[in-house]
């Protein structure tokens, strides 16, 4: 995601900023995901593998981005508290 467009994006739910997630994140999830360990937060089993997200400033929910586009519903945000060890940073 280009620079000038991850600097506007903003959590929906805090309005803080809005980080890359690292590429070890991604697959941590994207292995979860095809484990079937992992849930939005809606409670919703997630399927489908991401493409990348965005993780607010705190750490603890991740966006994810979809077929290049971020998904910046509250309800599709995975928290990471799912995974053991967190590895947003």
């Amino acid at each position: 995601m280009r620079a000038e467009v991850l600097s506007i994006l903003r959590c929906p739910e805090t309005q803080t900023p809005l980080n890359a997630a690292s590429d070890a994140l991604v697959n941590e999830i994207n292995a979860a995901i095809r484990a079937g360990r992992l849930v939005d937060r809606a409670g919703k089993a997630i399927v489908e593998t991401i493409d990348g997200g965005l993780v607010r400033l705190a750490g603890d929910v991740l966006y994810p981005i979809v077929d290049q586009i971020p998904v910046l519903l509250a309800d599709e945000s995975i928290a990471l508290s799912q995974l053991g060890e967190r590895l947003s940073k």
